[in-house]
C-alpha cells in the first residue's frame, strides 16, 4: 500500500482523511510491515465505506485486514439507525457468523503422547468436512425454523451438549429476532443436510498446545496453563449464510436508487436499517447467526464423541465461542453520548473489556476472550478484550492472520501433499478430503498471525493472553 494515502497518527494508527464523499475518516491498525503487506484495494475501501449513510465515528480496518467483496476482509462500521444508517450485506459476508470455538479437554501433552495418530484419525472420521460436506442431521422445514430462531440452544435441547455450554456462546447461544420467514427456501434447502460439518475453504479443526502464557491474570481466569490442550473450531453458516448473502446482495442492489443512495460500488450494496429490506436482511442474518452457533454445537459433541473413544478421560468444556462475520446492535460512547448503532464486523472479532454485561461471570472482571485463528503450520492466539478496544473501535479487533495470497496462486505454488508433508515433519498432523484445498491453505499464503496479534495489542484493540500451536489438523 501507498502511504502517501495515509497520515501515520501513531507507530500502529493510520488515518485516511475525508475526502470525496466520505462522511467519516478511515483508520487502519497496522505496524508499518503489515501497511507495506496490506494491498491498495483496502485503503479504497476503507474509504469507500466511510462514504456510507449514517456511518458513525470512522471506517476501521484491523491489522489483517485485505480485500474483500465490498467491506475489506478486517473491516469494521457502525451505523446509526436514527440517522438514516445503513445495514450492508456486503458488511457482513457471505459466510455469517464465520467464528471460532476454543475448547478445554483437560488434558495435558504428555497425556496424548503416541495417541495422536488415533486421534487424528477419529476426529476424521468422526466430523463430515469438505466442499458439499453432509451430515447426520436432515433438517425438515419446522425443524429448520426452530433451529434458524434457537441457534446452539436448540441444539443443546436436542441433544447435542449440555446447558452449561450455553453460558460461554455469544448471546448464550441465542440471537433474539431472527426471522427464519426473511430466509429464502433456497438458502433452507441448501442447509437441510449441513448442521454439524465442517465445510471447505480456511474452515477447521485443530487439537492445539499451549506454548505460552503472557499474561497470567486473564490465563488463570479463563482456564489456560502451559502444555494444556486445546481444541479450536473454526468454521459458520454453511450453504445457508452464503445463500442469504447472495439473495439480500441482489435486493440491496435493486433498492437502493429507492432510497435514494448512490453506492461508491455495487458490491456496497445496503439498505436504510429502518426499511422494510433492512430490516428482512437482519432478521435473515441473525437466523444465519443461529445457524452457525448451532452448527458449532453440534461439532462439539462430535468432537466429544471422538474423544470418548480414544481418550475417555478427556473433559471437554467451552472456552468460548465467538463470531467475525456479524452485525451486531451495541450501544457505544461517540462525541461523549451513549448511541444505539448497528455494528458490521467483517472479519473481525468483538472485544469487549472488563465490566462488559455480556460475559459469563467467570469473565467479567477480566474481560472477553478474544479467539485468533492461526494457519495450519503456526500459531494460534488467545487475546483478552480491552477498555481501549471500545473506546477506539466499537469494541473489535483482528480474526486472524489474514491473507497475503489469492487461493489460486496458492495452487499454483505449491501441492497439497508437499504442504501436508512438511508440516508432517513439524509436528502437526493434517487430515484433509482435497490436497487441493490443504495447497490453497498452505501457511505461506497467510500474513505472519504472531505480527498481526503484536499489532494488535500494540494498537490496544485486544491483549495477549496465550499462543497456542497445531498438532493435528482437519480441514474442510
Amino acid at each position: 500500500m501507498d502511504t502517501k494515502k495515509l497520515k501515520r497518527t501513531s507507530e500502529y494508527e493510520w488515518r485516511i482523511e475525508r475526502a470525496g464523499k466520505m462522511q467519516v475518516e478511515g483508520v487502519i491498525f497496522a505496524s508499518a510491515k503489515l501497511i507495506s503487506q496490506m494491498d491498495e484495494k483496502v485503503c479504497e475501501q476503507v474509504s469507500n465505506v466511510a462514504a456510507l449513510p449514517g456511518i458513525v465515528k470512522a471506517s476501521f480496518a484491523m491489522p489483517d485486514a485485505h480485500w474483500g467483496y465490498g467491506f475489506p476482509i478486517g473491516g469494521v462500521a457502525a451505523f446509526d439507525p436514527d440517522a438514516s444508517g445503513v445495514i450492508s450485506a456486503g458488511g457482513v459476508g457471505f459466510d455469517i457468523a464465520c467464528g471460532v470455538r476454543t475448547l478445554h479437554t483437560g488434558l495435558k501433552v504428555g497425556d496424548i503422547e503416541g495417541r495422536r495418530e488415533q486421534i487424528a484419525e477419529a476426529l476424521f472420521r468422526k466430523i463430515p468436512a469438505g466442499v458439499g460436506s453432509r451430515g447426520k442431521i436432515h433438517l425438515k422445514p419446522a425443524a429448520m425454523d426452530k433451529m434458524l430462531t434457537g441457534g446452539a440452544k436448540w441444539a443443546v435441547e436436542q441433544g447435542y451438549g449440555t446447558a452449561e455450554d450455553l453460558r460461554f456462546i455469544e448471546y448464550g447461544g441465542q440471537i433474539k429476532g431472527a426471522g427464519p420467514g426473511d430466509v429464502s427456501d433456497h438458502a433452507k434447502k441448501r442447509q437441510e443436510d449441513e448442521v454439524g460439518t465442517l465445510g471447505s475453504g480456511n474452515h477447521y479443526l485443530e487439537i492445539q498446545k499451549v506454548v505460552k502464557v503472557y499474561d497470567k491474570d486473564a490465563a488463570e481466569a479463563f482456564g489456560i496453563s502451559v502444555d494444556d490442550i486445546k481444541i479450536s473450531i473454526h468454521c459458520g453458516s454453511r450453504g445457508l449464510g452464503h445463500q442469504i448473502g447472495t439473495d439480500y446482495l441482489k435486493k440491496m442492489t435493486t433498492s437502493a436508487g429507492e432510497f435514494g443512495i448512490r453506492l461508491p460500488e455495487r458490491e456496497l450494496a445496503c439498505a436504510p436499517l429502518n426499511s422494510k429490506v433492512g430490516q428482512n436482511y437482519l432478521g435473515a442474518m441473525r437466523a444465519g447467526i443461529n445457524c452457525s452457533l448451532a452448527n458449532r454445537q453440534v461439532l462439539t459433541h462430535l468432537v466429544r464423541q471422538a474423544f470418548e473413544r480414544v481418550l475417555p478421560k478427556a473433559s471437554i468444556k467451552l472456552l468460548y465461542d465467538v463470531s467475525h462475520n456479524t452485525c451486531q446492535e451495541e450501544e457505544h460512547a461517540i462525541n461523549g453520548k451513549r448511541r444505539r448503532v448497528f455494528v458490521h464486523r467483517k472479519g473481525a472479532t468483538r472485544s469487549f473489556g472488563p465490566g462488559h454485561a455480556s460475559l459469563p461471570a467467570e469473565y467479567r472482571h477480566i474481560g472477553q476472550p478474544v479467539l485468533i485463528g492461526g494457519t495450519m503450520g503456526t500459531a494460534s492466539y488467545i487475546l483478552v478484550g480491552t477498555s481501549e478496544s471500545e473506546r477506539l473501535a466499537f469494541g473489535s479487533a483482528c480474526h486472524g492472520a489474514g491473507r497475503n495470497m489469492s487461493r489460486t496462486a496458492a495452487k499454483k505454488r505449491w501441492r497439497g501433499t508437499e504442504v501436508a508433508g512438511n508440516l508432517a515433519a513439524d509436528g502437526v498432523l493434517i487430515r484433509s478430503r482435497s490436497m487441493r484445498g490443504v495447497a490453497e491453505e498452505a501457511p505461506g499464503a497467510y500474513k505472519d498471525v504472531s505480527e498481526v496479534v503484536e499489532a494488535t495489542e500494540k494498537a490496544h484493540l485486544a491483549g495477549k493472553v496465550a499462543k497456542l500451536v497445531p498438532l493435528v489438523c482437519v480441514k474442510g
